[in-house]
């Protein structure tokens, strides 16, 4: 088995799109649209084009159990997922200047260095770095 789409749910495509390609720097990969409202989107690393996709999953307005579950996450402060870097305080300088905001800034525990950031769209991400 692998590894190849994992969703990250979204409250709004368009703005999660954005967020992901002009801010994080990912690349959009896949672009079909579903229903009036909805497509399926993805997106890949910039250095890994043919890597694990994330599908930028709409958040069902539908489904109340998801809804919670993604609400109850984000006020926890608990990541949706998380995200392997070369250099944290690099990745944190650069973003912060891009005005995203962290919930946790660069901080070592153990043998890695982590931070949280809010990606716009109803989720903390997490970035890592191992060290």
């Amino acid at each position: 088995m692998k590894v190849k789409i994992i969703s990250i749910p979204v409250q709004d495509q368009e703005k999660a799109l954005q967020f992901y390609t002009e801010k994080l720097g990912f690349v959009k990969k896949v672009d079909v649209p579903l229903t009036e409202n909805n497509r399926w989107l993805t997106v890949v690393s910039k250095e890994e084009q043919d890597g694990t996709e994330i599908l930028l999953e709409p958040s069902p307005n539908h489904f109340e159990p998801a809804k919670v579950y993604q609400k109850a996450l984000f006020e926890a402060g608990i990541p949706y997922t998380q995200f392997n870097v070369d250099d944290v305080q690099k990745e944190y300088d650069r973003m912060t200047k891009l005005g995203i905001e962290f919930s946790v800034n660069p901080t070592e525990m153990g043998t890695v260095k982590i931070a949280v950031f809010n990606d716009s769209c109803g989720n903390n991400i997490q970035m890592v770095q191992m060290i």
